[in-house]
């Protein structure tokens, strides 16, 4: 995957505010990391979202500030409008390549699945992400879980079925259920079947099997 560029600025939060940055088309956001002392910063709105859309919260992004320097970040977070949910506000966290972090990658079901287009099945997922630990520059943007295997209702995907390099591993049980395909309800066979006989004695306002009515049957019904 190509490099993902991002130019920053260095913005003071005393003088610069957040309303002042977005009138130029700018965001504020803040970088940190462990053992990074934090720096605020302002970014072009249009740029980050680019970069957004491309990286995800899963894919290394260089930042450039404008000491000439470039960190290697993750997007940790993002905050949205509440109306337009455009960026408004975003955090960094700066990572060091040569030690091994954790990362939440989202999962990419693709293929065609014979036992959901052929026998009516329905996909059923139960993982939409998983946890990784990796060194930063090995971070799969992606995990594609391919589903053209599962040809029966029998046939199930788990984590130990994940395709991942050997530099990524998985934190999760590797029987955890990924995917499964659920079988489609036979509605004619439902339909079918014999309802239970009904005691009517117990149903309240109806007469006793001797003819007497019911204990809380209307008084006119005593009679």
């Amino acid at each position: 995957m190509e490099k993902i560029l991002l130019k920053t600025e260095i913005r003071d939060p005393k003088t610069d505010l957040a309303k002042n940055v977005k009138k130029n088309g700018m965001m504020p956001a803040e970088l940190y990391g462990h053992n990074v002392t934090n720096v605020h910063l302002s970014l072009q709105q249009g740029e980050f979202e680019k970069a957004l859309r491309k990286a995800g919260e899963s894919t290394i992004i260089e930042l450039n500030l404008p000491d000439g320097s470039t960190r290697n970040v993750l997007i940790q977070s993002v905050q949205r409008h509440y109306l337009t949910s455009a960026p408004i506000h975003a955090d960094f966290y700066e990572v060091k390549m040569s030690e091994k972090m954790t990362a939440t990658i989202p999962l990419e079901f693709v293929g065609e699945s014979h036992a959901v287009k052929a026998l009516g099945g329905t996909l059923v997922t139960t993982l939409s992400e998983v946890e990784v630990e990796c060194l930063p520059g090995d971070l799969p943007h992606t995990i594609e879980v391919d589903i053209s295997g599962m040809k029966t209702f029998e046939d199930t995907i788990t984590v130990k079925d994940l395709k991942v390099s050997d530099k990524v591993t998985i934190n999760a049980e590797s029987e955890e259920l990924v995917a499964k395909v659920q079988q489609p309800r036979d509605m004619e066979a439902e339909m079918a079947e014999p309802v239970g006989d009904i005691d009517v004695s117990q149903v309240e306002g109806v007469a006793d099997k001797d003819g007497t009515p019911a204990e809380d049957a209307p008084a006119e019904e005593k009679k």
